[in-house]
């Protein structure tokens, strides 16, 4: 005969206990990003300690590692971090480039369009050469005289 022995489930009604931890871990970890900012003021404050023990005590108010000083170190004497300061992401498009993207488009269609339309008149005149019609022909520079 075996006994099975089950918690009880603690409610957060009963006397002020509350119900134990979920030791679910999550699928992924989320990777932490410190900003600009951040880490210099780190930087600094850590450069200001003078007493054993006092960047010790930093890190573990922080939550951070010795490594985290020291890559975040090596990035402000390259110039890094302002370049991290930027924003991320594309630059703002100029409206200029997106006005000659905008006339490329239409000048694109509308060369398509005066292709289709010749390929038409080609047509129609070999269709009227076929029914012996004849046509007056039309060029641009007799409008033009008129």
């Amino acid at each position: 005969m075996t006994v099975t022995m089950t918690r009880p489930v603690v409610t957060g009604d009963a006397g002020g206990m509350s119900t134990p931890p979920d030791p679910e871990v999550g699928a992924k970890a989320k990777r932490r990003r410190f900003s600009a900012e951040y880490k210099l003021a780190i930087l600094r404050e850590a450069d200001t300690c003078t007493q054993p023990g006092e960047i010790g005590a930093l890190l573990r108010r922080e939550g951070l590692y010795s490594s985290h000083l020291v890559d975040w170190r090596r990035q402000r004497d390259a110039g890094a971090l302002q370049a991290l300061a930027r924003r991320r992401g594309r630059a703002p498009a100029d409206p200029v480039n997106a006005e000659v993207e905008r006339l490329r488009r239409d000048n694109q269609r509308l060369a398509a369009k005066l292709d289709q339309a010749q390929r038409i008149i080609e047509i129609q005149g070999k269709v009227s050469e076929l029914l012996g019609i004849p046509l007056d022909p039309v060029s641009d520079d007799d409008e033009s005289a008129s």
